[in-house]
């Protein structure tokens, strides 16, 4: 038997007498809530025996008259991410939830390995630190720090990434262009 909701306990008593099932596997609510059911169902005379209390991933089976739990399964929320399904691994999670609450930017520069010339950008990306159509000005001075940041390093620094992006940093994180929040 299942019934939706929170039904009183006047209202499973008269349910248990209607049905007199010969197994009672109590469903929904907490497990103190399952606890209380079980022992109603024992109280209006059913044997302990006959009570199956079960948790989520809890597997019941019945045979020969019978029933009791036989294994357990595995249970609990899967994380959907685009096309996989329950792969989403710690570091995802953690990444994500740095993300929420303290956003990013990204700054995406095409620099030619053999000469250190720019070959693309500097384009800023930002989710979550400010509303790129409403700090377009902010952002524009980001750029130019960037560029200028690159014109003061010599064309062998540049052909090294490692070296432009700590470079960059360097120099975006001492700008005046930090936001007044104090958030580099």
């Amino acid at each position: 038997m299942h019934v939706s909701g929170h039904a009183s306990q006047e209202e499973l008593k008269l349910l248990q007498n209607l049905v007199r099932p010969r197994y009672f596997i109590p469903v929904h609510g907490e497990y103190r809530h399952l606890v209380k059911h079980g022992q109603l169902a024992q109280r209006l005379g059913l044997p302990k025996e006959r009570c199956i209390l079960a948790v989520n991933g809890d597997v019941i089976a019945f045979s020969n008259g019978e029933g009791c739990i036989i294994d357990r399964i595995e249970t609990g929320r899967v994380f959907v991410d685009g096309k996989g399904v329950g792969d989403v691994g710690n570091v995802v999670l953690k990444d994500r939830k740095h993300l929420s609450e303290d956003g990013m930017v990204v700054v995406i520069i095409g620099i030619n390995q053999g000469s250190g010339e720019i070959i693309y950008g500097p384009d800023i990306v930002s989710r979550g630190f400010v509303f790129e159509d409403e700090s377009q000005e902010y952002l524009d001075e980001a750029k130019k720090v960037v560029v200028d940041t690159l014109a003061l390093v010599n064309t062998e620094v540049r052909a090294d990434w490692s070296e432009v992006k700590l470079e960059v940093r360097r120099s975006c994180v001492a700008s005046s262009t930090r936001p007044s929040s104090g958030v580099p």
